[in-house]
Formats: C-alpha cells, structure tokens, sequence
C-alpha cells in the first residue's frame, strides 16, 4: 500500500497534462488550438478511447489486445498514427498498466512536434474524470461551459440525414444534467476547473494567463494568434468519419466547417445566437427545463418573449 502511495505521488508531480472536457459543441476545439499553439504543449485530435483502454488494461488485457481496443473507434484515423508504432512502444514497458501506457501513447505527439510536453482534448471524457485522475494523477481538467441554447443551435445545425434533431427541452436536460455530474465528480478530483466560453471570447488573454498558471506554463502570447495556424491543425480531421451503429457517415467538409471559426480570432458575434435563432417557444423550453444552472452558471433566463421574435412556428429546428 505504502509503495503505491509513492508512486501516485510520484506521478503526480509530473508536469500537469491538461484535459479538455465539456458538453459537445461548447467551445473545447477553440481552447485546444490556444495551447497546442505555446511552444512548450501540444494536443493532438480528440482520442475517444482512453476509458476503454484504461478498462482493457486493468482487466488485463496484453498489448495487442488493448491496440485493437484504441484502433476500434472511428477517431483512430485522425491520429495519423500506425499501430504498430503504439505496440513497439508498449511492448518496451517495463510493466503494461494504463498509466505508463497512455503516456507512451501521448508521447508520440510531441515527439512529432519537437516540443516537451502534451495534453488532451476529447470532451466526452468530462464523464470519465476520476477513472483518468486514477491513472494519471497528473491530470488536470478543463471543463469549458458554453451557454446551453448556443449549444443546441449548434447541434440542431450538425444534425446529418434524416434524424429528426432533439427537441429543447431534451436537450437542456442532458445538458444540465452532463454539468451538474462534472460538477460533482470535479469535487472528487485533486485538479478541476471550469471555464466559461463566453469569458474566453471576451477576456482571451487573462483568462489564458489563468489557465497556463494552472498548467504550471510560462506565459507565451503566441497562444493568443493561434488562428494563424489552426487550418494546418485541423487539417487532420479532413477525412471522412466512418459510419458505426447508430451514428451515419460524417463528411470531412462537414467536419472541416463545423470548426471553420477557429481559423478567425475569438468573435463575440458567435455568443448568445440564440437571442436571434432560437425560436421563443424552444427558449422557453430550454429555461424551465435547465433555467436554474444557467443562471447559476451567469447566464440570461426568462428572455423567451424576445428570442427570434420573427420567428416561424415550429419548434427544435436548426437555425438559418
């Protein structure tokens, strides 16, 4: 017991790895392309299996297995990364356990950019939290919050096919309910922040000054032009996303487009579009289903009466 104590100390006094997390579409790809633009930090594309893996080998999976566990979803593409590379590595492990596994991993990225030190952008992992803190205690998360009827305008808009898009009121509830379990499990960890969308649009660099403090990071303006390089960046997601049960085919210009504002400056026209899109009966539906943490969280509630105004009838329909 004492020897696992030291050695969680011993990890956690690891440079922090910052993990980006959050409710889709809240604003998590901007805050990836600002750090991954400081000369000391980068943060590849979004992984989505670290739960998976972390199960995988702690149930004890062997290095083979838990790379057809990592090359399962159909993310692996934008990693640009050979399996076979991962499994060299792991196989040089001087014992295969999650932890040293997914650092070997991560550690690839940087190596690849000639910089000291990585991160993590996958925002469903606000679910998973204490499961990743217990591997890598060095972990330090960033749960980004946006206001959550921008979020559902921008799901509504993302929606493919033929699938009708969520009602508000559904939407608000996960939404709601997603952050208030962050919450919760934020208490649990040794390392949480949150961070509002809004605030880093409007207050970019002290809110960054913020962050690269609790990522124990030099101050480096250059997070502050990380526009000028996002397109390379993003390039990595130009592919087609494989359709799996349940989820169709996602285009890679439709990819490409949904985070096509990162390639500008933080602009406040892209806060409180719902002001302007949402239908009033939609806002009305959002507030009384998650009315109460919005304004706990600083945002407007009761404003359905002057949301879109000119709006058409209908409800939960994407935005023009």
């Amino acid at each position: 017991m004492a020897l696992l104590s030291r050695k969680k100390k011993a990890d956690a006094a690891r440079p922090p790895v910052p993990f980006i997390v959050g409710v889709g579409r809240s604003g998590t790809t901007m805050l990836r392309l600002m750090l991954d633009a400081h000369p000391e930090l980068t943060i590849p594309p979004e992984t989505h299996f670290v739960p998976d893996l972390i199960d995988a080998i702690e149930g004890g999976a062997t290095p083979e297995q838990a790379v057809e566990v990592m090359t399962a979803v159909r993310q692996w593409g934008d990693l640009h990364t050979e399996p076979g590379e991962v499994l060299e590595r792991w196989r040089s492990l001087d014992s295969f356990e999650a932890g040293p596994a997914l650092r070997s991993f991560y550690e690839i990225f940087p190596e690849r950019m000639s910089k000291p030190r990585y991160g993590e952008k996958t925002p469903a992992y606000v679910k998973s939290m204490i499961k990743i803190e217990g591997v890598m205690p060095e972990a330090r998360f960033i749960h980004v919050i946006r206001d959550g009827r921008d979020v559902a305008l921008s799901r509504w808009k993302r929606t493919l096919g033929d699938k009708d898009p969520a009602p508000a009121s559904k939407v608000a509830e996960t939404w709601a309910r997603r952050i208030r379990r962050a919450q919760r499990h934020g208490k649990k960890v040794d390392h949480y922040m949150e961070l509002r969308y809004e605030d880093l649009v409007t207050d970019t660099e002290p809110n960054l000054r913020r962050i690269c403090d609790y990522l124990e990071l030099d101050w480096d303006p250059v997070v502050l032009t990380y526009y000028e390089h996002a397109a390379d960046r993003m390039a990595e997601m130009a592919r087609d996303l494989p359709a799996i049960e349940g989820k169709p085919t996602r285009p890679g210009s439709e990819r490409m487009q949904a985070h096509a504002m990162t390639q500008k400056p933080p602009d406040p026209s892209a806060m409180y579009r719902w002001k302007e899109k949402m239908k009033p009966e939609d806002v009305a539906a959002f507030d009384a289903a998650a009315g109460e943490l919005l304004a706990e969280l600083g945002y407007e509630v009761g404003t359905a009466e002057g949301a879109a105004s000119g709006a058409e009838g209908g409800s939960a329909s994407p935005p023009p």
